[in-house]
C-alpha cells in the first residue's frame, strides 16, 4: 500500500527529530568528555588505580578539566593513565601538582582529583607526567577496623576483669575502695593535710604582708630604702673609716712613744726610771708641804695682829658685796 504524502511528511519528521535528538545527546556527552574542545595529553603513574574505569573525571581544584582516556599497565607495579586535559587549564597546574584517586560521593565512580603544588614552580607542558599519591583504600581501612575491633574486645574484656576483682575487694585498688579501715584513714589524712594547707596559707599571707611593708617608709626597711637615709649611712661610713684611720695613727704613735720609754728614751723615762731624782722631788714636795702649813699659821696670825685686822676685814666685805 503506498502512503501519502501526509504520511511521508510525518515520517520525516519523526526522522528529523530523532537524528537532532541523536545529534544532542552526542554533543551532551562529547562535551562532557572533552571530546570536541582543544585538549590534550597529561599522564599520571600510579600503583593502584582502584577501580578506576576509561571516561571517569579528571578534577582540578574541584573543577572538571578533563577525562580519562586510557590506563597502561607497565609492570605489577606501575601503571600510566592517561588523561584528555582541557588546554586552556595548562597555565594553571604546576609541575609540582599531585593525582590522586578517589570517589564522587559516597558510592559514586572514581574521580582523578589534581591538587595544586606549594612550591612556585613552572607551568605544566602537554605530554609531562605528574606525580601521584596513593590514598588509602577501602580494604585497608577495612582490614584496619578488624585489628581495631579485635584491640577493643580483648580491652573491654581485660576491663571487665578489672572492675569485677574491684568490686570483689581484690587488688590494691579493691582493697582500699572496700577497707573502710584504710577509707577513714585516709579521710583523716585529707583533714591533715586541709588542716596543714590553711596553716600554710596563713604563713604565706603573713609573707606577703611582709613584703609589702618591706615598701612602707615607716618601717626599718623603708627607712633603709630611702635614698636620703642611705646617702647619709653612706656618709656616716666614710667618716668612721676616716676616723678609724686617725685613730690607728695615733695608736701606732702611742705605741712608739711607749716603745721609747720601755727603751729609756726621752724625759718620762728618766724622770721614771732615776731613783736619786725621785727622791729629791719627794724631799722637795714635803718641804713644800711644810712650807705651805708655816704660810697658812702666818697668814692667820696676821689676820689677828691689830696692824692688818682692818685690812683682811675689808676684803670680806668686798667679797660679801661682789657675791
Amino acid at each position: 500500500m503506498e502512503k501519502t504524502d501526509s504520511e511521508k511528511i510525518k515520517l520525516g519528521i519523526f526522522v528529523i527529530t530523532g537524528l537532532a535528538l541523536f545529534i544532542l545527546v552526542v554533543y551532551f556527552i562529547g562535551n562532557k568528555q572533552k571530546m570536541f574542545g582543544t585538549t590534550d595529553h597529561l599522564t599520571a603513574v600510579f600503583s593502584n588505580v582502584n577501580g578506576l574505569q576509561l571516561g571517569n573525571n579528571v578534577r582540578y581544584s574541584g573543577i572538571n578539566i578533563g577525562t580519562v582516556r586510557g590506563i597502561e599497565m607497565v609492570n605489577d607495579t606501575t601503571i600510566n593513565v592517561d588523561m584528555i586535559i582541557d588546554k586552556s587549564m595548562f597555565p594553571h597546574i604546576k609541575k609540582d601538582a599531585l593525582a590522586s584517586i578517589g570517589s564522587d560521593g559516597l558510592v559514586g565512580s572514581m574521580v582523578i582529583n589534581i591538587a595544586p603544588g606549594k612550591g612556585n614552580q613552572s607551568q605544566i607542558e602537554p605530554g609531562d607526567i605528574i606525580q601521584s599519591v596513593n590514598r588509602i583504600r577501602t580494604d585497608d581501612l577495612l582490614s584496619t577496623l578488624s585489628v581495631t575491633n579485635k584491640n577493643a574486645a580483648l580491652l573491654t574484656a581485660d576491663l571487665l576483669r578489672i572492675t569485677k576483682e574491684i568490686t570483689q575487694g581484690k587488688g590494691s585498688l579493691g582493697t582500699l575502695l572496700n577497707d573502710t579501715i584504710m577509707a577513714s584513714d585516709l579521710k583523716q589524712t585529707m583533714n591533715y593535710l586541709k588542716i596543714t594547707s590553711k596553716g600554710t596559707t596563713e604563713i604565706v599571707e603573713n609573707l606577703n604582708k611582709t613584703v609589702m611593708a618591706l615598701g612602707d617608709k615607716n618601717s626599718v626597711i623603708g627607712v633603709l630604702n630611702d635614698p636620703v637615709i642611705a646617702q647619709k649611712i653612706r656618709t656616716i661610713v666614710t667618716n668612721l673609716d676616716q676616723s678609724s684611720q686617725e685613730i690607728n695613727k695615733v695608736v701606732t704613735n702611742l705605741n712608739a712613744t711607749v716603745l721609747n720609754i720601755k727603751n729609756g728614751n726621752g724625759a718620762i723615762n728618766y724622770l721614771s726610771n732615776d731613783p736619786n731624782l725621785v727622791k729629791k722631788i719627794d724631799s722637795t714636795m714635803t718641804n713644800l708641804n711644810k712650807a705651805t702649813i708655816l704660810l697658812n699659821e702666818d697668814l692667820e696670825a696676821m689676820k689677828h695682829s691689830f696692824l692688818l685686822r682692818g685690812y683682811f676685814k675689808k676684803q670680806e666685805k668686798a667679797k660679801q658685796k661682789a657675791n
